[in-house]
């Protein structure tokens, strides 16, 4: 994969995991680079599904996009729910942050 590749991946899969993240009711606990990372292996997965049900086209698909959105939800939902909480001092919502 060339440069071009990587980077092209790195931005489409902030956006189709942002897509992913704005579909999901709630607040996300999880970070930006998280977001990015199921992003980008969504649009891999998606990519792949609409290939093994036959449904890629030659310019733009509309089921492949479908689906890498979808699966991005998906993920981005149990990764959220998976995701602590507290992050680094333990101290999350409704447990005060006693560390001085």
């Amino acid at each position: 994969m060339t440069v071009t590749g990587i980077i092209s991946a790195i931005i489409f899969g902030a956006i189709i995991g942002a897509l992913g993240r704005l579909i999901v009711p709630g607040k996300q606990n999880m970070p930006i680079w998280l977001t990015v990372l199921v992003g980008i292996v969504a649009a891999f997965a998606g990519t792949g599904l609409a290939r093994l049900l036959n449904l890629s086209t030659h310019g733009f698909n509309f089921w492949e996009l479908l689906f890498q959105i979808v699966i991005a939800a998906l993920a981005v939902f149990i990764v959220s729910a998976l995701w602590p909480k507290g992050g680094a001092t333990g101290a999350g919502p409704g447990r005060p942050n006693t560390m001085r």
